[in-house]
């Protein structure tokens, strides 16, 4: 298992919680154990912001992670998790933006469902399919920044997606410098 299982594993936690929500939250803790023990400040970094997460939601049943996920993604536009809106807004450059991720998601065979193109969970998946010279920049120029503002908006400093986010940030970052040779 490699950093790309580690993202397609986290984007399966950032889709609409189903019955199988707890079986990813299992798969994505071996996946954090297994890759992340060559870097021990990341892998422990990572591992403890992961952990408060998965702390949080194993105490709820699927339906109350169902309802902080929508409280937490679908009603506040602060906390979207459309790509594109954190970094374009409104702006018709998110237009273009879509339609590039739209490709994008053709081009690795990835399906969308319900959610936009731009959805972060989409372009986790699409991380495994770039060629290795792209991943760091589109981590740097789309996944990084996105994050980093999505974590912006949250209010609630308690709120466990504010964990898998965070976690998420440490793991692009750890990805980005793997790819760089670092």
């Amino acid at each position: 298992m490699n950093e790309s299982a580690i993202t397609s594993t986290l984007a399966k936690l950032l889709d609409y919680p189903t019955e199988e929500f707890k079986n990813h939250l299992s798969h994505c803790t071996l996946a954090l154990h297994q890759v992340l023990h060559g870097e021990p400040a990341t892998s422990s970094e990572s591992r403890e912001k992961y952990g408060r997460f998965e702390r949080a939601v194993t105490a709820l049943s699927v339906e109350e992670v169902q309802e902080l996920y929508t409280r937490t993604f679908d009603i506040s536009p602060v906390a979207s998790l459309e790509v594109g809106w954190h970094l374009y807004g409104e702006a018709y450059e998110r237009g273009a933006f879509l339609v590039k991720m739209r490709e994008l998601l053709r081009s690795c065979g990835i399906q969308e469902s319900t959610e936009l193109p731009d959805h972060l969970s989409y372009l986790l998946l699409a991380l495994s399919h770039l060629e290795r010279d792209q991943v760091g920049k589109f981590i740097q120029v789309c996944l990084a920044p996105a994050v980093e503002k999505m974590l912006a908006g949250f209010e609630d400093e308690t709120n466990p997606y504010r964990y898998l986010l965070e976690a998420i940030q440490v793991v692009l970052h750890h990805h980005q410098l793997s790819m760089m040779g670092v």
